[in-house]
């Protein structure tokens, strides 16, 4: 049996843990404070919330990220990681991603497979997971690996490249009744939280006549479930830079233009470097101004396809047969 623990910030987290589920030959239990998806087939542990202020040091002096003092919320949920590991004894425990979880499942004597993220994870709590970690596991391509990392961070990395719900699916067959000139900006902004307004999008869609603008995800614009066929059917997309939404563009192969958001630890701007270096993306590290859109979202649009650099389609699999290995190994 495997342990994975979902973060439950957006949903990026949780599509990924199932993509790779569904391909584990081992039984994969999530853990996790989100809602059970109704499409889960295997075990499911709910967490206890953690999110709420409290008082005191909730860092450990530095050490670590979030281990807020007298918490009950908290105190619970690393009780309740705790008492599945005791009556389980996993084969191996997947962290996406918490430090503590990590260090509390390699405290109980479980290997630990720790999913990596770009940006600068220098401070001492990320040191101590990737440390302590058997494996780590990096959602894009070994060609553009995350710079100065220690070599033994990079010696157990198993680089898989993007990994999205859709890697394999059938493109949607295009209706034959919309005109092949008319080019649409779709705009995903997800559900981890959103650095974009509704004027700033008004503007640009001013500034651009001849582009029809839609708007899925985000705090105040209609949530998608399956924005698969509103991807394919889009001239260029429009998005941030987390993980999750590139896979999703990646696999849709289609042009995009990223503006990555603040996050901690410079997560979004790290990716948004390597797909600007690789010439995958047109990007921009701030929202363009409005007489600069029309000129943009052309450039975009020109962009050769280049995503299976990014993306191959095969990252679940590779993911998941780490996890096998892992947990046959013990």
């Amino acid at each position: 049996m495997i342990g994975y623990y979902v973060h439950h910030q957006g949903r990026g987290h949780l599509h990924r843990a199932m993509c790779i589920a569904a391909h584990v030959e081992e039984e994969v239990t999530i853990l996790s404070s989100l809602p059970r998806p109704a499409d889960w087939p295997g075990p499911w542990v709910p967490l206890p919330e953690d999110t709420a202020d409290a008082p005191g040091d909730p860092t450990a002096h530095g050490r670590l990220h979030w281990v807020p003092t007298h918490h009950p919320g908290h105190r619970e949920r690393m009780a309740a990681i705790a008492e599945w590991i005791r009556w389980k004894s996993p084969a191996l425990f997947v962290s996406d991603v918490s430090v503590e979880a990590a260090t509390l499942a390699r405290l109980m004597g479980i290997p630990v497979v720790v999913a990596a993220m770009r940006g600068d994870r220098q401070d001492e709590g990320h040191r101590l997971a990737y440390d302590l970690a058997d494996a780590l596991l990096a959602p894009w391509p070994s060609s553009l690996p995350e710079p100065g990392w220690p070599g033994h961070w990079y010696a157990k990395t198993v680089h898989t490249g993007g990994i999205s719900r859709y890697d394999g699916r059938p493109r949607p067959t295009p209706d034959s009744g919309t005109s092949p000139s008319r080019r649409e900006v779709v705009v995903m902004l997800g559900a981890g939280g959103a650095g974009v307004t509704v004027p700033q999008i008004q503007e640009a869609a001013w500034a651009t006549p001849d582009w029809a603008w839609t708007v899925i995800g985000g705090h105040r614009a209609p949530w998608v479930e399956d924005p698969w066929p509103v991807l394919c059917g889009a001239t260029v997309v429009l998005t941030h830079a987390g993980q999750n939404a590139v896979a999703e563009c990646a696999a849709a192969r289609v042009p995009t233009l990223v503006i990555p958001q603040e996050r901690p630890h410079r997560e979004q701007h790290a990716t948004a470097r390597a797909l600007g270096a690789a010439g995958l993306t047109t990007v921009r590290d701030a929202w363009p101004d409005p007489q600069d859109w029309p000129t943009l979202l052309a450039e975009a649009a020109a962009r050769p396809d280049r995503w299976a650099h990014w993306s191959p389609g095969d990252g679940a699999h590779k993911a998941a047969r780490l996890l096998t290995d892992l947990a046959r190994r013990t």
